[in-house]
């Protein structure tokens, strides 16, 4: 089924620019000299673990950054300010977003969806608040008075951990994985007056789907202004997604630049979901983490969602591991800040709980706690760190 919501934004060779206020808007505990340096004077700059560098016989109006490396090493992307810049147009009139806006940045900029975050703000003119390498409490305390916030859902879950209100805060847009009803209505609480929208999109693409909760529930919302959906399946069933965007990065960095692989002007990044007749669409998860147990398929990302609503648990990763009898069967690691107790009546529980859910072949057939929970740098399960140490604890 194709998804096609009118004209595409043209690009163009715009790049970015700082608002006069910029560098006396930030606060926080992030220094982000080098990066507002970079946009300043125009250069191709790249933002790495090691932090923001000039890129030797690079050209204006393109930077890179780095996809999100979850399931194994992140991959080095080169993009087009133009690219970015067309989003920050939608959103701004989208949402209503101003120069008087305050932005709350929880990761460090290595993440993409921080530094899309951050630079966003910039030129807009908006306060940067950049609370990277905070606790969750100290995160809270310093989002006073913040009007925008950009989050992950386990960034999400740890600041609703900390029961402090947030009423100043009117947009909160949550992207990086599947959200949940449960955390939804957790946040709902803990920001009052926001509008908390989901949004579905990749380093490689930006933004693909949003929506604020009115739909489906499960579903991540409609297309993005711009953007053409497509699902390689009839109307309500399951296939690959595909995506037709004016906001595409130019390609990976290697020996050069690879494009995007695209197929009639789409690409796919590997995620499998369904998109019903009123449009929306629902993600189910990566089809290289989709898992055949006892001739059903299985999308560990249900199984993590169902677990994360447990009030004990903020940290999920559901991995398969090689059975015999059945080829592969899923063993979930999960964790919690160092306050809470994940103990063996909270493994029970959700046990029990994902055996009714999904039924005993396709539930977990244990949980290991790890008290020290990997995540990337964007605050996600690094899956495979969990797959590493469950394999050194078998």
């Amino acid at each position: 089924m194709t998804m096609t919501p009118g004209a595409l934004h043209p690009t163009s060779p715009e790049t970015f620019r700082l608002h006069p206020s910029t560098r006396t808007r930030v606060q926080g505990a992030g220094d982000l000299t080098p990066l507002l340096d970079a946009i300043a004077r125009g250069i191709e700059f790249a933002v790495g673990p090691s932090g923001v560098s000039d890129v030797q016989g690079g050209v204006p109006g393109f930077f890179r950054t780095a996809t999100g490396g979850t399931t194994g090493q992140a991959k080095a992307i080169r993009r087009t300010h133009s690219s970015w810049i067309a989003s920050f147009r939608v959103n701004a009139a989208e949402l209503g977003l101003t120069d008087a806006d305050r932005y709350g940045v929880l990761g460090p900029e290595v993440h993409s969806l921080s530094l899309y975050a951050m630079v966003e703000a910039a030129f807009l003119g908006a306060d940067i608040h950049a609370l990277a390498g905070l606790g969750p409490r100290a995160q809270a305390r310093a989002l006073d008075g913040v009007s925008v916030l950009y989050a992950t859902p386990t960034q999400l879950r740890l600041l609703v951990g900390t029961g402090i209100t947030l009423p100043a805060l009117r947009h909160v847009l949550c992207g990086g994985g599947r959200m949940g009803a449960d955390l939804r209505r957790a946040v709902a609480t803990l920001c009052p007056k926001a509008v908390v929208r989901e949004f579905y999109g990749a380093a490689e693409t930006s933004f693909i789907a949003w929506g604020d909760g009115t739909g489906p529930e499960g579903s991540v919302g409609r297309a993005y202004p711009g953007v053409s959906l497509r699902v390689d399946a009839p109307p309500g069933e399951v296939g690959d997604i595909w995506i037709k965007s004016p906001y595409l990065a130019e390609g990976y960095v290697g020996d050069g630049i690879t494009p995007l692989e695209q197929v009639d002007g789409h690409v796919s990044l590997g995620e499998m979901g369904r998109i019903d007749e009123a449009g929306f669409l629902t993600v189910l998860g990566r089809r290289n983490r989709m898992v055949t147990i006892a001739d059903q398929n299985v999308f560990p990302e249900a199984i993590e969602e169902r677990c994360l609503a447990h009030p004990d648990v903020d940290f999920c990763a559901v991995v398969p591991v090689p059975d015999p009898l059945r080829g592969h069967v899923l063993v979930a690691a999960i964790g919690a800040r160092p306050e809470r107790t994940t103990g063996p009546e909270v493994t029970a529980q959700l046990l029990a709980d994902c055996r009714t859910a999904f039924g005993p072949l396709a539930a977990p057939r244990r949980f290991m706690v790890l008290d020290d929970f990997p995540l990337t740098a964007a605050g996600k399960p690094h899956y495979a760190e969990v797959t590493r140490r469950m394999r050194t604890a078998v």
